[in-house]
Formats: C-alpha cells, structure tokens, sequence
C-alpha cells in the first residue's frame, strides 16, 4: 500500500490531538508525520502509532519536506498564511477553519453527502463547521428524495466546539468562578451567542450553517435559516432541525432512507426513551438521528433531532474522511 506524508498544523489542540487519533485508528497509510505548532509549542513530545515525534514550530518552509497531505486546525488566520503555501508546494491541504469555505474554487466535503466536488480541487479543501457536517449527514438523502424547500435549524451546541478554552470555562464556572472565555457564565445557563454579531442580529455561526448548507447540497436558493445556542455540554452538538419539502412524504419511507444513510444512525423509539443524546454520541463518528415526526403545521414539513461527536465528526474525523476519500 502506498503511504503518505501527512502533516498536522495545530497538533497540540483538541481537534489537532483528536486528528491524530483517528489517524491512528483508521490506520492511514501515514509514511512520515510532521507534527507542527506554534514556537511556544515546539519541541514538545506526541506518542503516536507506539512512536514519539517532536513537535516543529510552523514556518513557510515547514512544507518543503515533501508533504503529501497536510490537515490544518489552528485557527482562519494561520490557515490563510499557511494553507497557500503548503498547496503552491504540492501538498493538499484539508482546512478545518472557515478561511476558505465560501471560495468557490474551494471544495467543501462531506464524503457521505458530495464526494464528487473533491474533483478539480486546487490542493486546498475546506472542512465544514461542525454543526454543519452533522446536519448535512442526515439532510442530504431527504433532499435527494423530496427536494427541501426550507431548513430550519436550532442548534445545542457543546463548550468544546469553543476548544479547550470552552472546556476550561465550563469547569471553572461550575465552581463559581468568572468566565474567562464566555461573555457570561455557561454553568447551568444557555448562551444564544456563538461567534460575533453580524448587523442583522444574527451570528457569524449562524450564516455558516446557512451559506455552507446551499453551497453542499448545491442548492443556491435554498430558504434557509438558524439560532444556534452553546450549552453546558462538555462533548456533542444537538439540533433540532425543520424542514419542508417540495414534495409529499411517507414517515416510515423517512425512516428507511435516513436509516440506510452513510455515516448515520437511527435511534427513534420514542415510546422506550430511544433518542440520540449527547452523552451516548460522545467518542463516536457517526451522525445520529431520531424524533422524526410530522410537522403538522406546515405542509410536507418534518420535524428532526440530530446529534455528533463535534470533534471527531465535526471536525477531525470528517478531515481524515476527506483524506482516505482522496487517495482511495
């Protein structure tokens, strides 16, 4: 089998580590791995595949080492450095930051959802926001299906989606501390607030979901809109999703597609408190889905409730997807 030298920028994060364990447990032909970080970070030991690697300090020539694939998540201003670079030479870069997301020459993945758009690609692919990549596992069979005229998405989203500074604020809050990262304490509370304020009243996490679904579903006019609130969850985004479609549905033709869905399990029997938490999708890669039910307010309109793992599906595990997608 051929390996590939991989490369990881922002190898000392959550979703940098958690990159590395899935690399690990999909085992991916990984030659050599190149582990890079801030100065500040350099020289740290990582134990990997029973081998320790030094952490490198990320710099322009950090590339020139023959790298085949390089995933990135350190944040949209060091991918907007670093992500050219590494593609102008000859490295693919998988970027979980929103830097190039909305670039039209950029392909945006999910391998179960639109595998195809990884074709042409300029060696820079764009990871989606990690509320997204759950919602769009569980939506893309019911749009092939029935065509969705609008989505409506009220998400619950988990402190680790903020990194290790969203965990820290949940226990450090929980002991009646001040909040460090949040604007106000998250214990016991429920922020409508992720990402910053746009003139309109809603947020940059918000207009993600809603720009990043038409633009993976290939559905420009798509009616599309969000609330997204954090909780004090440590792992796990939740959300409760609504849409109408352009044609008539059949509740248990819903239920067969979504539980034939790659990448999604189905968990709706109600009546014996089977139902996707949280807690029960924490450590794992698939999306789950459960509480369908008729919106009977609305016709041919669905009511959903979808939950993941947002650091492994939501972030590295979908990375590492995007990579086994390219080189099988």
């Amino acid at each position: 089998m051929k390996k590939y030298n991989v490369a990881v920028v922002g190898a000392t994060g959550m979703v940098g580590q958690t990159m590395l364990k899935v690399l690990e447990e999909r085992q991916f032909p990984v030659g050599r791995l190149v582990l890079l970080a801030s100065a500040r970070s350099a020289g740290k030991k990582v134990d990997w595949n029973g081998q320790t690697h030094t952490i490198e300090e990320l710099t322009p020539a950090s590339f020139a080492q023959g790298i085949d694939i390089a995933l990135f998540s350190a944040g949209g201003s060091i991918s907007r450095e670093y992500a050219p670079i590494a593609a102008a030479a000859g490295c693919v870069v998988i970027d979980n930051s929103s830097a190039f997301r909305m670039d039209p020459g950029v392909p945006l993945v999910v391998p179960e959802v639109n595998p195809g758009d990884l074709a042409g690609h300029k060696n820079i692919i764009a990871n989606p926001n990690c509320s997204t990549i759950q919602a769009m596992v569980a939506l893309a069979p019911l749009h092939a299906a029935y065509g969705i005229r609008r989505a409506v998405f009220t998400t619950y989203q988990s402190v680790s989606g903020a990194g290790n500074n969203g965990v820290e604020d949940l226990a450090r809050t929980a002991k009646g501390e001040a909040p460090q990262h949040f604007p106000v304490p998250i214990a016991g509370n429920c922020l409508p607030h992720i990402d910053s304020f746009t003139d309109d009243g809603y947020t940059l996490e918000e207009m993600k979901m809603v720009n990043e679904t038409r633009k993976i579903l290939h559905a420009p006019g798509m009616a599309v809109t969000a609330t997204t609130v954090r909780v004090p969850v440590a792992i796990g985004h939740s959300e409760a999703i609504n849409l109408t479609f352009d044609k008539p549905f059949q509740l248990e033709d819903v239920r067969r597609l979504l539980a034939n869905a790659p990448g999604l399990v189905l968990q709706d029997d109600p009546a014996h408190s089977e139902y996707p938490t949280p807690l029960a999708a924490a450590g794992k890669d698939d999306v789950f889905v459960g509480r369908i039910r008729r919106d009977d307010s609305c016709e041919n309109s669905l009511h959903l409730w979808v939950v993941a793992d947002n650091v492994r599906k939501g972030a590295a595990t979908n990375a590492v997807q995007i990579a086994q997608t390219l080189i099988s």
